[in-house]
């Protein structure tokens, strides 16, 4: 998937039409969105983990630290464990 062609991953973060970040409730809402849309698929999957990561950006960037931190530590457990070699993904 491409992330910036309007149709792959990075339309759960970024607008196709004019290239800004989404923010405030759209943030919220694309993030879970983005969640259940890729929860079904196993704890392997690259997109289910991302998904995680989004989810969890989203409820801190948002003023919700109380809910996006076991998000945020679930995401970078799962990064250690099947991704462990990427080391810039990690950080």
């Amino acid at each position: 998937e491409e992330w910036n062609d309007g149709e792959g991953f990075g339309k759960w973060q970024q607008c196709f039409d004019c290239g800004q970040d989404f923010h405030g409730a759209v943030q919220l809402a694309l993030g879970w969105a983005c969640w259940k849309m890729y929860l079904g698929r196993p704890d392997t999957d690259g997109y289910r983990c991302d998904a995680m990561g989004i989810l969890g950006i989203a409820l801190r960037q948002n003023g919700r630290p109380e809910e996006a931190l076991p998000v945020l530590e679930a995401h970078l457990a799962l990064m250690r464990r099947y991704w462990s070699h990427d080391e810039g993904g990690i950080l």
